[in-house]
Order: C-alpha cells, then structure tokens, then sequence
C-alpha cells in the first residue's frame, strides 16, 4: 500500500504566507526523505484562508523535489478552461519528470461556480466532458471542441506531457452519482475523508459493478483521503487531532454545502487516529478487505503548529510507512 501526504496549503489570514510557503516546502521534503509516495494539493478560489493555488505551487515543489509524486486532490476542473487546463497540466508533467496525478472535482461551493460565471449544474457536464477532452489532446489528437467555455476548431497540443497518454486522472466523489461518472469515464474513484468501512464497502462495490458494465478494468489505483494523527497511546492521538478537527469542521460551517459531523464518531470510525500499531491494523485491514492501494493523509490542519506537523510526517515515515509498504522506500 502506498501512503501519500496531503499538505494543507492555506494559512491565517495574518500569518506571513512567505514563511508558510517555506513549510509546505519543508513538509514536501520531509514526505520524500519520508517515503512517502506523493503529496497532494486541495484547491479554492475565495477561500476564508490565505489559499495558495495548486497549480503553481505544484511547479514550485517540481522543482524543489526529485522523486516523490505530485497531485491534486481535488482540482476544480469546471471552472478553468479546458484548452488551458491541458497545456498547464502537461507543463507540470513535464516540469516534475512525470511525477503528476491530476485529481479533479465538481466542487461544492456556488459562491465559487458563479464567480467564474459556471451555472450550478453545467459543472458536472462540464466533468463528464473535460476527461475525454484532457486525454484526447494529450495523446496528440486534433479535436473540434465547442463547449459553455468556449469553441476551438482543430485542437490540438504540441506540447506533451512526459508520461504516455498524460498523467492519470482521478475524480473525487462522495454521492453515489459521481461515484458512478467516475467509473463511466474509466478514472479512479479518489475516496473523501469521509465514510466509516460500511460506506465505503458500499461504495467500491457500486464503482467496481459499474467499471464492469463499462468494460472498464478492475485494476487500477484505488486511493481514499484520510485524518490523520499518531500518537503514544489511543487517548494521547485522539486529543491530538481533536481540537484541529473542531475548528476545522466549525469553519466549514460557512461553506455552502458543508455538513455537521459527530467529531467522535468521526474521528474513530473514519479517521486514522492512534498509535502507530492502530493506525497500520487499521490500512492493512482497508487493504485486504476493500483492496484500498493508497491512502494520502492529512497531518496539518490550519492553525497547526509546523513543529507539529513535521513530527507527524517523520513518525509516519519512521513508524508507519516502512510496514505498509513492505519495507520499500
């Protein structure tokens, strides 16, 4: 199983973001030095935090990295231009040697759909259209494109990206709907933090039943997003990522679509909180009995001190890693 770090690029309002930047940086390092196999970058426009944009702070750790994978967990597809999103996006593979997965999503904040003029429902067409699209041009073919975005006769890229057909493409979902566009337009399912075993043994089994009908292969990368916090003993984990948890789902309260949560429940069933022992049974477990290849891991949440956060990363690098991954680094 690969574990993958999702680095938390936002920061206070008042914070100096320059110094902030020198964390994630640290963080990314501390990830390859780590074994860790890729970090991951989120993405939002209008954000209440101070919300470094992935794409070129993707090109930013490109450069400042060697061999740890690069990713977007998820990319809001919809609102940029698909012409556009092609070109960066094989920029960026060529500028990290290869090394990106592109996740993308629908989004779930109309304050951000209609500041880039996308009506609330032409987001989810404008998904179903933008893989084929993204895939086309990348493999070097010439397309007549005409979409709510725009219109290009004879499309075409002679820029390429390093790896064959361009980098994979994962799409991030939570309803049963996206669940199954996911599977219909041959993409893995990125996995939400949210959802205990059963929902997510629920879900698989709806994605891979619709891979089948599609004639789509079974073999794939199967990746989930997870909170996460190790610590000594149960209780010293769990009061560790407690408070982080709290004011991070409090402040989504003012998103649109953000939902209230049983932070207990949550924090025991979903999350991966507890000793290093706890946290490997309970991969391993996902492992065999859902087949989850990968999990990208939170482990800093804004207001989080860095001192923190790199403890986390050197413990899950020293501690975690070396088991699930069977000894490779």
């Amino acid at each position: 199983m690969k574990t993958s770090l999702f680095l938390s690029a936002q920061f206070d309002p008042a914070a100096d973001v320059r110094r902030g930047i020198d964390d994630v940086l640290d963080q990314a390092n501390a990830a390859e030095d780590g074994g860790f196999s890729s970090v991951f970058l989120g993405h939002h426009y209008l954000a209440q935090s101070a919300f470094l944009q992935p794409i070129p702070l993707a090109a930013y750790l490109a450069r400042a990295t060697e061999r740890i994978g690069l990713g977007f967990g998820v990319l809001l597809a919809p609102l940029l231009n698909p012409v556009a999103l092609a070109e960066e996006l094989a920029t960026l593979d060529v500028l990290s040697d290869g090394r990106l997965t592109v996740g993308i999503g629908a989004g779930y904040r109309k304050r951000e759909t209609e500041a880039f003029g996308v009506a609330w429902p032409d987001r989810l067409a404008r998904l179903r259209e933008y893989v084929p699209i993204l895939r086309a041009l990348w493999a070097g073919e010439s397309l007549d494109l005409d979409g709510t975005w725009g219109t290009v006769p004879n499309a075409s890229l002679a820029l390429r990206p390093v790896q064959a057909g361009g980098p994979p493409i994962w799409i991030g979902a939570f309803a049963e709907p996206a669940i199954k566009r996911a599977a219909r337009l041959d993409c893995s399912w990125l996995i939400g933090p949210k959802g205990g075993e059963a929902e997510l043994a629920a879900g698989l089994a709806l994605y891979r039943e619709t891979l089948a009908e599609h004639g789509h292969s079974l073999e794939r990368a199967y990746p989930v997003s997870r909170e996460a916090f190790i610590a000594d003993t149960h209780a010293e984990a769990v009061a560790g990522i407690r408070p982080h948890l709290q004011r991070q789902y409090a402040g989504y309260k003012s998103w649109d679509d953000a939902q209230s949560i049983d932070l207990d429940r949550y924090i025991e069933e979903d999350c991966l909180v507890g000793t290093a022992d706890e946290v490997i049974a309970k991969a391993r477990h996902w492992e065999s009995e859902l087949g989850i290849t990968e999990i990208s891991l939170r482990l800093q949440f804004v207001g989080a001190g860095q001192d923190e956060a790199m403890d986390q990363i050197r413990r899950f690098g020293s501690d975690v890693i070396p088991q699930l991954s069977g000894g490779a680094r």
